[in-house]
């Protein structure tokens, strides 16, 4: 038996003694046992091809979601470095004198041009690296969120405590580790 104190008032509780045998029992009946290399799993998988961890996870529809963001990564990646390309090319040619295929921008269009394109060449390398961690972060949750328990022996719910004082809210938390 505990006793506990809220707000002033004494109370309660009493608890049955557990039978090792029928806990033992109770912890064999569970449909989805724990796994400690999940995650570690989930994580190395989209490590490998982004994508795959989710997969594991049976969340199928995140692959998609994956491949977009990593695929628009990649195109303005690859668009911004043609055009950064393009303008160093046509600086290149303007400084050599010979003919360029911008003739009607002056050296410093040329120059902040070239700038700008290679910082957002530069951002979409920085995003899709950051989409491809991501990737692995949301994998190696998800495995871990799946082994998290949510059956019908816990449960949290918002009290009322009333005392002759006062009125308060609180949060009760409730395991029940038998039936």
């Amino acid at each position: 038996m505990l006793i506990v104190n809220v707000f002033g008032q004494k109370e309660s509780i009493s608890f049955k003694k557990l039978d090792t045998l029928s806990m033992q029992g109770k912890l064999q009946k569970q449909n989805n046992p724990y796994n400690i290399l999940a995650p570690s799993q989930a994580a190395f998988y989209s490590a490998v091809l982004p994508g795959l961890g989710q997969i594991y996870n049976k969340q199928y529809w995140k692959v998609p979601v994956v491949y977009g963001a990593m695929g628009a990564g990649v195109y303005f990646y690859v668009s911004n470095n043609n055009e950064y390309l393009n303008y160093r090319q046509a600086y290149f040619d303007r400084v050599n004198g010979r003919p360029d295929t911008y003739p009607l921008y002056s050296k410093d269009v040329l120059i902040t041009a070239l700038n700008y394109y290679k910082k957002q060449r530069d951002t979409s390398l920085l995003i899709t690296v950051l989409v491809y961690f991501l990737n692995i972060i949301d994998a190696n949750v998800s495995a871990h969120l799946k082994q998290w328990n949510v059956d019908d022996n816990l449960s949290f719910s918002p009290v009322q405590f009333q005392t002759p004082s006062r009125t308060a809210l609180g949060l009760q938390m409730r395991i029940n580790i038998l039936n």
